[in-house]
């Protein structure tokens, strides 16, 4: 009867274990803190059923966003992206893999990325957390491809800022005229760089790429930020003469 006892407790004591370790785990769900500074959950982990649109190239596979076939962005259409935000999400990527994430109209894109393989991963402007074409990350905080990576987007005002595994790697003031060669590369790009309002939205490269823990909140407005300055990664001259031929063929396709 004593072993019997034994046994059943440990089962209880097991599945309490197991229970709290599910709860914890599910990353997808708030925490008290992220409750706490306002977040919502944009993502509940099992299906895209709460907002999400797309064109059946997308599917959800253990907790975790995927795609399966070529089709186009998914786009959270349930609420779009207040002015003043801060956007966390996790993301990981294949050998070779290119996607990104859409925060705001036209060319506002955090890249996604294999550096390490893809082409892109050349340019540090066109890298991961780069502010897609206009700003390089002060330097590479990727983890080795197959790992999960926290990206963070944070904007207020005419502060844009990119930050990777705890580490900021933009702050971007696109008011301060020292940067304006970069805000004219965007705005070649189609950018236009007061405009508000957008859905979020994961691009589709035809390539395959996971996202969990998508979570959005907007920031008050006396809200502070961390206002130190990185410095962008510098960019080797035959890379810039690469990056400009680039940029020419896209104003070149899109005056036709």
């Amino acid at each position: 009867m004593r072993k019997q006892l034994v046994i059943a407790v440990v089962a209880i004591s097991a599945a309490t274990t197991f229970s709290r370790l599910s709860v914890a785990g599910n990353l997808n769900a708030l925490t008290k803190s992220e409750s706490a500074a306002g977040f919502e959950a944009l993502f509940d982990g099992n299906s895209l059923d709460g907002g999400w649109e797309h064109k059946g190239n997308w599917k959800v596979e253990d907790g975790v966003i995927t795609r399966e076939g070529k089709g186009g962005s998914l786009v959270y259409k349930a609420k779009k992206i207040p002015d003043d935000f801060e956007l966390r999400f996790q993301w990981k990527v294949a050998k070779g893999s290119n996607s990104g994430v859409y925060y705001r109209p036209g060319q506002y894109e955090y890249q996604i990325l294999d550096n390490s393989v893809h082409n892109d991963g050349k340019n540090p402007r066109t890298s991961a957390a780069s502010l897609y074409f206009c700003m390089a990350p002060s330097h590479d905080a990727t983890k080795p491809v197959g790992e999960w990576n926290e990206g963070r987007v944070v904007c207020k005002g005419t502060i844009i800022q990119h930050w990777l595994n705890g580490k900021k790697v933009i702050h971007f003031d696109y008011s301060n005229s020292k940067w304006k060669f970069n805000i004219d590369m965007l705005e070649q790009r189609g950018a236009k760089l007061p405009a508000r309002g957008a859905h979020l939205s994961l691009q589709d490269h035809g390539d395959p790429v996971w996202y969990r823990a998508i979570k959005l909140r907007s920031l008050a407005a006396d809200e502070k930020l961390d206002m130190k300055e990185v410095e962008p990664a510098k960019i080797a001259d035959d890379v810039l003469e690469a990056e400009r031929k680039k940029l020419e063929g896209i104003v070149n396709r899109r005056k036709k």
